[in-house]
């Protein structure tokens, strides 16, 4: 909707003197709105990614180009990994946690999943492990994690896979010491088990490098 752009109030009259023009000659009849729609018409009118909107299956993977190359919607599916006793154990080893739903069988028997459990936050790294990209390229750091959830418990024996997918970009509006520009991109992450169900899902960010201007 657009206003009229009114000039002049004038003294005594509506503007008290003062310009008016645009919304802020009706901001005072305005009232909260939501706007409705299925998640694809939603991530096309805002542009962010809206998790169940069709996504564009990227042929190359996101991690391999540049903040001005991608695109919101853009998406990974993972090849997977089973769970195995080796993980349980060695995660316990390396974090130092040993909370007994995760090494107490007999206890862990008795609790509200009924079995032994792999830490949640291997349940984060090992997705990490099945969509990043491991050489040198456009991704320069994590820049951080928004909006955590583990969803379901993950055993021993289920196998897990992970669906990242480009969901907002912020330009930075900075470069860096060779005059290259950077922006971060926030990443929706469903991590989901062999009967696709979620049992994971947050946000990553990442700093992510512009092509260089030549």
């Amino acid at each position: 909707m657009q206003s009229a752009h009114l000039k002049y109030g004038g003294p005594g009259r509506a503007g008290c003197g003062e310009q008016l023009g645009g919304l802020r000659a009706i901001s005072q009849y305005l009232q909260r709105s939501a706007l409705q729609g299925s998640p694809t018409m939603l991530t096309a009118v805002t542009g962010e990614y809206v998790r169940g909107a069709a996504v564009r299956e990227s042929v190359q993977h996101p991690f391999r180009k540049h903040f001005d190359e991608l695109e919101v919607g853009e998406s990974l599916l993972t090849h997977r990994r089973t769970v195995c006793e080796a993980d349980i154990v060695g995660f316990g080893g390396i974090s130092g946690d040993y909370f007994y739903m995760h090494f107490d069988e007999i206890a862990a028997r008795d609790s509200q999943f009924g079995r032994r459990i792999a830490h949640g936050y291997f349940v984060l790294a090992a997705a990490a492990g099945l969509f990043v990209s491991p050489a040198p390229g456009p991704v320069l750091a994590n820049y951080g994690l928004d909006d955590l959830r583990f969803v379901a418990p993950v055993g021993i024996g289920d196998t897990i896979r992970a669906r990242l997918t480009c969901k907002r970009k912020v330009d930075r509006q900075r470069r860096d010491d060779k005059g290259v520009g950077q922006g971060v991109v926030s990443w929706d992450v469903q991590v989901t088990n062999q009967n696709d169900e979620l049992v994971a899902s947050y946000d990553i960010l990442t700093l992510v490098a512009k092509r260089a201007c030549h």
